[in-house]
């Protein structure tokens, strides 16, 4: 049987830490091409995952002249994930762009209508949807029994942590700081545990303190604060058409203890579940008995897990491929991205004019 060819554009840190070790897992497909404008990158890419014949280029639109491919990654800074995305369907290959999808609303419809057009699939990487306690929550969201669900409440919290690699503090590249790095996880799994993807209204705050002190304990060192406009933190409240609330809390320099993340939490009518201890807890009355329960995930019996150990990075590559060979139904919607993105950008313009934003 002849393997899935992928090409990989952006060969950078996202693409050796997570994309390509899980590729080179999945059996039915192979690495053939790959791009990057430092071509020592790309070549030190191909000669570590890719096929004996693999093409480097620096220059992504020759690697999609190439019709031999079947799917790309993009995995760039966030600037240009709808130029190559857009650029990518429309030379009919299928795409899994990294997170965010992209940085404006503008983007993201133009994104969808290339996917529309070429009837290609789209996907965003957000794999903390194939994590157990996520898996499991969305299940029981579906049979119904957590009730309605009327509150949720996400956050990325780093008391220090700021990436001090690649153009993470520079906005005219990323678009913005840990809301569009961290918070979007977040905020994703949120909106996928919920099942809810219609915002009605949203109101942001932005800070950028402590961006004027390198010397903090980073643990991944000083940042240049000539480099450094994006914001440290973000925090948000948003309602849903239907009527729910989620609070969302995201920051790379934060005076907290409260850990790292993606975690949530939501509350029904019925039972209610966090991640915020740990480890994933369901609430809820029995025999008018206030209870707590722990899912054991040491045995199988959810979508996409059987075992002990769970690899998100390669479930989210082995649903995406399935989904192209139409195996399974794709989870990283484009369209589920999309809606990120537009609460997120929605955050950015409410913190920069101290207004609500109404979405119609």
């Amino acid at each position: 049987m002849q393997k899935h060819r992928i090409g990989i554009i952006g060969c950078g840190g996202i693409a050796n830490g997570k994309h390509m070790p899980s590729i080179k897992k999945l059996g039915d497909c192979e690495m053939v091409a790959f791009c990057d404008l430092i071509e020592e990158r790309a070549k030190k890419a191909a000669k570590d995952f890719g096929t004996s014949d693999a093409k480097v280029y620096t220059d992504y639109r020759e690697l999609l002249a190439d019709s031999t491919i079947d799917s790309v990654r993009v995995l760039t800074q966030n600037r240009c994930h709808c130029e190559i995305t857009v650029a990518a369907l429309e030379a009919g290959k299928h795409v899994l762009v990294e997170k965010p999808m992209c940085i404006t609303p503008r983007e993201a419809k133009l994104m969808l209508d290339a996917r529309d057009r070429s009837g290609k699939l789209l996907a965003v990487g957000y794999q903390f949807k194939f994590s157990n306690e996520a898996q499991y929550v969305r299940a029981e969201t579906e049979a119904g029994n957590f009730g309605e669900i009327y509150f949720g409440k996400c956050r990325s919290l780093r008391r220090r942590g700021v990436p001090t690699w690649g153009v993470f503090t520079q906005k005219e590249e990323q678009g913005a700081g840990p809301l569009f790095d961290i918070g979007t996880h977040a905020l994703d799994m949120m909106l996928y545990v919920m099942d809810n993807y219609e915002p009605r209204m949203v109101v942001g705050s932005m800070y950028d303190k402590m961006k004027d002190e390198p010397r903090c304990a980073n643990p991944f060192g000083e940042w240049d604060v000539d480099k450094f406009d994006v914001e440290t933190s973000a925090f948000a409240f948003i309602t849903m058409k239907n009527g729910a609330t989620i609070i969302l809390e995201c920051s790379w320099l934060l005076n907290t203890l409260e850990g790292y993340g993606p975690k949530f939490l939501l509350a029904g009518t019925k039972a209610g579940a966090d991640t915020f201890t740990g480890k994933l807890l369901v609430n809820t009355v029995k025999h008018n008995r206030q209870t707590v329960e722990e899912p054991d995930f040491k045995a199988g019996g959810i979508a996409f897990y059987d075992g002990v150990s769970v690899d998100q990075n390669y479930l989210e590559q082995r649903n995406f491929i399935d989904a192209v060979l139409g195996k399974a139904e794709l989870v990283n919607t484009a369209d589920r991205a999309a809606v990120v993105t537009n609460i997120l950008a929605a955050i950015k313009e409410s913190s920069e004019s101290g207004k609500p934003v109404y979405f119609d």
